[in-house]
């Protein structure tokens, strides 16, 4: 049951959430809110795939 609702979790996360890889983002010079929403989308990510 809890990864069915992280699967859901990352499909919402990939509709309004934006994709900092597509932008080639650095991280070495991104803000903290966008560490923080990165972080954020490979924890779900990770918790749906496993």
């Amino acid at each position: 049951m809890k990864q069915n609702f992280f699967k859901g979790l990352a499909k919402l996360n990939k509709l309004l959430l934006p994709s900092y890889s597509k932008q080639q983002l650095d991280l070495s010079k991104a803000t903290k809110l966008q560490l923080a929403i990165f972080g954020w989308r490979v924890y779900v990510t990770k918790r749906a795939l496993g």
